[in-house]
């Protein structure tokens, strides 16, 4: 009996590797539909790049290549390449319609423009954008662009030609080619010749950080608003050209799923969204639905997910007059993997998405009048709601951050104006170059709201993703919604393409730097400083901060300013001015050249002018640590202050010579180093080195007694709470992520360079650190009323209130620095970056 038993075992072991082996090794018929013929002067994708769709995934430069080589076989399809990401790709668009409206494009693109602009009727073809695999190891979209690319261009018949009559489609096939690489050379060097459907198998286990991620490891579905990134803003670039009807994003989910298709839940949509517009996407989906069943594919719609944040690919379009949709297929991570629902191959979950793609057109067609005449009415509504006036933005002291935020605004094309002259608007000081004015009365009206959206209040208290982002709090900056009017100058108008960016003011003042025979003076409250002071110090530059303010030939210095003498440096007078030229030329930081040391307030030769030293910095990455976090902060040191930085694995950690650096900066983590590790690490900080943690890490930092904190818990026991609902309750516990509003002592270090005592931070962890009883221990503080935008449980608000979001303790000769909350949050939370870069040059001040 028992050897039996263990025969059939192989037997079925056997018969689920042979059949998984036989679905993972496809042929285009398993694919393709039968109602039409193909053109055989069309290469199918095995043709040109060895094999058909499914038996391996394919890496980014054969899908170029294979997009490539349709565009020149095809009359129907143009090719461009938008720019590159970080690793060099390129972003490459397939434009895709009956060869007559190719001929005329750029024609149709104006009108469909002035058909949303109310200047023309025109029967115009409908635009659709189609994206894939936004995240790479969601990978089941691009190799079904494959296919859907190959059906576009080769598909013949009566049918075909009428939809590609009707439509203009932009095939984005490889939304993030960096990571689709990186996933794809991973799960194809670790295929078996006989495919193994264990989920245990090193295949579907990526190596840390996986290939969901782009080049800094940012998850790029959440920069369609912020667009901080080259992938986003080629997408922005095109959206904003074509204005799509419908845009697509093709993901994938967990593998014990099956395929989802919006509608979301219906209680989670944002309520600048019109109710039209769900309506549209369920009627949709109608369309997908009955496309799936043809094919006898399993799928939800209106359970999970949601349409809340404009930041995604699929609710980025709802705001912007078009309909965006999201597709989930349940993924293989790999090429075919056990499920609870059977072997799930990869072939299964490409003809998925290809479907949906298909069905994506033919509702397009199906629908193109009410999709159109949705577009039209929905700027039609906006320009009926929007009032006359203007909102104002800036910082008077920080034109860097102000100039980020309004880059953001134009590469939405929304349109801005100059300053003429200095305002007060609600007490706040606005200063010509410093600020910017936005005309409320535009065509991008309603973007406008959601992108200064501060709401509280909701209906819904689950989110699948953030419950605020409103901008000028995360730049930090002043504004208001009512600002009258005032009286502006001409257009903001600004040179830029997916990496740079540059302002054309005609209001810019920047004076050439003195040659000075004593010192230079450098004000703290740019954003770019500390790329300034890292160029200094890298060269041997002496440079010192001020611990207090002081004031020198009629103007007043603050907290945080950086001096700079003349003496004992490593260059002539001459030699030191031409580099302090170099360095803020191609920034907004102005330095002043003095000619004396005495002052109101601490005299240049104080000993409260600290001395700073050049940071070597080593970044903790790897298993355990928190892969946003970490490529957030690599980002920032790398891209915006061109620091070098050392990216060391925790596992690595205990066994590098740490004595080649001053700070280590450890992200967000699950679960302590081991305890050889933290020796390492004590043994570190005690001989002089600055530690500093983010989020989790403080719990391991406060039981290594590194960093003594108190943790504040919180109780919201579920009461009269039934078992279906137990999901929702403990999600409403959740902070998701929401703006708070901090009291600032800015006399601390880590508080130079802000200019107010108020300063909001975005959070998005339920670590609460209670505040310390001797004042001074608390720079940062949460005020009593914190809530600035976004949602928060009751209890939570309540064990929030005056915790803070900062801690010091000095640990030997060295200094450890705990940050509860991200100061880097997607690369757009720029009014809080200061905060870790003071951490990194001022700790041996605090």
């Amino acid at each position: 009996m028992r050897n039996l038993v263990l025969v059939l075992a192989v037997f079925f072991a056997f018969a689920k590797a042979v059949t998984a082996q036989t679905i993972v090794d496809p042929q285009m018929d398993y694919y393709l539909p039968t109602d039409v013929t193909y053109n055989p002067n069309i290469p199918t994708p095995e043709e040109v790049i060895g094999y058909v769709p499914g038996k391996w995934h394919v890496t980014h430069d054969k899908l170029v290549q294979y997009m490539t080589a349709l565009a020149s076989a095809s009359d129907r399809i143009t090719i461009e390449n938008r720019g590159k990401t970080f690793e060099d790709r390129p972003l490459i668009l397939l434009t895709v319609s009956s060869p007559s409206n190719l001929q005329n494009v750029e024609a149709l693109r104006q009108a469909h423009q002035a058909n949303i602009d109310g200047t023309s009727s025109e029967n115009n073809p409908i635009v659709i954008y189609q994206g894939f695999s936004i995240h790479g190891n969601e990978a089941s979209g691009s190799n079904a662009a494959l296919l859907y690319a190959y059906y576009l261009a080769a598909a013949q018949g009566s049918k075909i030609d009428e939809m590609l009559n009707n439509t203009v489609v932009l095939l984005d096939p490889s939304f993030n080619p960096d990571g689709l690489q990186r996933f794809a050379g991973w799960v194809n060097q670790h295929k078996n010749e006989n495919i193994t459907i264990d989920g245990n198998d090193r295949e579907y286990d990526e190596a840390w950080p996986g290939g969901r991620t782009n080049h800094y490891w940012f998850d790029m579905n959440r920069d369609w608003l912020p667009v901080q990134l080259p992938e986003s803003r080629v997408r922005i670039a095109t959206f904003n050209k074509w204005m799509p009807n419908i845009l697509t994003d093709h993901h994938e989910m967990g593998t014990n799923s099956s395929f989802f298709f919006q509608p979301g839940i219906p209680s989670r949509t944002n309520p600048l969204t019109p109710q039209m517009n769900q309506e549209l996407t369920k009627e949709i989906g109608n369309y997908h639905s009955a496309a799936l069943d043809k094919i006898g594919s399993f799928y939800y719609t209106e359970e999970s997910f949601d349409d809340f944040y404009y930041g995604k690919g699929s609710t980025f379009p709802d705001v912007n007059g078009g309909i965006g949709i999201l597709f989930e297929q349940a993924s293989s991570r790999g090429h075919a993997q056990e499920s609870v629902n059977g072997v799930l191959t990869f072939p299964f979950t490409i003809r998925n998405q290809f479907t949906a793609a298909l069905s994506t057109l033919a509702a397009a067609n199906g629908m193109k009048d009410k999709l159109l005449n949705y577009q039209a009415k929905f700027y039609r509504d906006a320009a009926n709601e929007t009032k006359s006036g203007n909102i104002i933005f800036g910082d008077a002291k920080d034109s860097g951050k102000t100039d980020a935020f309004a880059e953001v605004l134009l590469r939405h094309e929304i349109r801005l104006k100059e300053l003429n002259q200095d305002v007060q608007v609600d007490g706040k000081e606005y200063k010509k170059g410093y600020a910017y004015v936005i005309p409320k009365s535009q065509k991008k009206s309603r973007l406008i709201q959601a992108l200064f959206q501060k709401d509280t209040e909701f209906t819904d208290s689950l989110f699948y993703d953030i419950s605020a982002w409103t901008f000028p709090l995360a730049f930090d900056l002043d504004y208001s919604m009512n600002a009258g009017n005032i009286a502006t100058g001409a257009d903001v108008t600004a040179t830029m393409d997916q990496n740079s960016f540059e302002i054309h003011k005609a209001s810019s003042t920047k004076k050439p730097l003195a040659v000075s025979d004593y010192a230079y003076l450098m004000e703290w409250n740019e954003y770019e400083t500390p790329k300034v002071l890292n160029k200094l110090l890298r060269d041997e530059i002496i440079a010192k901060v001020a611990m207090q303010p002081f004031t020198l030939n009629g103007k007043t210095y603050d907290y945080g300013t950086i001096m700079i003498p003349v003496s004992r440096q490593p260059f002539s007078k001459n030699e030191l001015q031409e580099r302090l030229q170099e360095y803020t030329n191609e920034t907004a930081v102005v330095m002043d050249a003095v000619s004396t040391g005495l002052t109101t307030g601490i005299d240049l030769g104080s000993n409260s002018f600290v001395p700073l030293q050049d940071p070597k910095i080593a970044l903790v990455i790897g298993d355990g640590i928190d892969s946003y976090d970490a490529g957030e902060i690599w980002h920032l040191m790398d891209q915006r202050y061109d620091i070098a930085i050392t990216k060391i694995e925790r596992d690595r950690l205990g066994r590098a010579d740490l004595s080649n650096y001053n700070t280590i900066i450890y992200p967000n983590s699950y679960g302590s180093p081991d305890k050889s590790t933290m020796e390492s690490l004590q043994s570190w900080v005690r001989s002089g080195g600055t530690f500093i943690g983010f989020g989790n890490s403080l719990r391991w930092m406060s039981s290594s007694k590194m960093l003594p904190v108190t943790f504040k818990s919180t109780e919201n026991p579920a009461k009269n709470v039934t078992f279906e609902q137990r999901g929702d309750f403990n999600g409403a516990q959740v902070i998701g992520g929401a703006i708070f509003e901090t009291q600032l002592d800015r006399s601390h270090p880590v508080a130079f360079g802000y200019k107010d005592s108020q300063l909001p931070i975005f959070r998005n962890t339920t670590m609460f650190v209670e505040a310390d009883s001797t004042s001074y221990r608390n720079p940062i503080k949460y005020t009593n009323e914190p809530l600035m935008a976004g949602y928060i449980s009751k209890p939570n608000l309540a064990a929030l209130r005056n915790t803070r979001p900062f801690v010091h303790n000095n640990y030997g000769r060295g200094d450890v620095i705990g940050f509860t909350d991200n100061t880097n949050f997607r690369a757009f939370w720029y009014g809080t970056n200061k905060l870790m870069m003071n951490a990194i040059f001022f700790a041996k001040a605090m």
